[in-house]
C-alpha cells in the first residue's frame, strides 16, 4: 500500500505546503534586550571577577603606599634604589635590556633620585586606577594591565620583602 506523495511532503515538510510556526509556550516570550544582557553571556560574573580583582590590587597599593618607605625606600631596610645599581653594576658592558629582563620594572626609565616619590606616586596610581574600576566597574584590558604592569614593577625592585608571597627562598 504506497502513501500519496502529497501526504508524504507534507510529513517531511517539503514541497508546496506551508510551514507550520512553531508552538509557543503561554508566558514564555524569548528574551529580549541589549545582547550583554542575555542569559549565557556571563555579564554578571564578568563584573564580579573584575571588581574582586581591582579590590585585591586596591589593597595591595593601599600596604605599598603605607610600607614603601619603611621597606624599600630611600632610607629603608632594603632600599631600592642600590638594589638596582647593583643589578647595573653586575650587568655593565652588557645590553641595557639584560639589566631589564633581570628586573622588569618601570623604575629603570624614571629618575632615580626621589626614590621615595617614585614609590609612592607608583602606589597612588594604582590606588587611584584600582578604585575606578570598583566604582565605576569599567574594566578593560588596558586598565587591567596597567594594574599588573604597576604592580609587578613594585614587586620586582621589593626584593625579599614583597617575594614571601610568589616564591620561596
Amino acid at each position: 500500500m504506497a502513501a500519496p506523495m502529497e501526504s508524504l511532503r507534507k510529513r517531511r515538510g517539503g514541497g508546496d505546503a506551508p510551514q507550520p510556526e512553531p508552538l509557543k509556550a503561554p508566558g514564555r516570550e524569548p528574551p529580549t534586550g541589549p545582547p550583554s544582557l542575555l542569559p549565557g553571556t556571563f555579564w554578571l560574573t564578568r563584573i564580579v571577577l573584575l571588581r574582586a580583582l581591582a579590590f585585591i590590587y586596591f589593597v595591595a597599593f593601599l600596604v605599598a603606599y603605607n610600607q614603601n618607605k619603611q621597606l624599600i625606600g630611600e632610607k629603608g631596610l632594603l632600599p631600592s634604589k642600590l638594589y638596582l645599581q647593583q643589578i647595573q653594576q653586575y650587568f655593565r658592558g652588557k645590553s641595557v635590556w639584560d639589566s631589564f629582563s633581570y628586573s622588569p620594572t618601570i623604575i629603570w626609565f624614571l629618575d632615580w633620585s626621589y626614590m621615595d616619590f617614585i614609590l609612592d606616586a607608583i602606589s597612588l596610581l594604582g590606588l587611584g586606577v584600582s578604585a575606578f574600576v570598583i566604582i565605576t566597574s569599567c574594566a578593560n584590558m588596558l586598565l587591567m594591565a596597567t594594574l599588573w604592569i604597576l604592580y609587578f614593577s613594585l614587586a620586582h625592585v621589593g626584593q625579599i620583602c614583597f617575594a614571601f608571597g610568589y616564591r620561596m627562598n
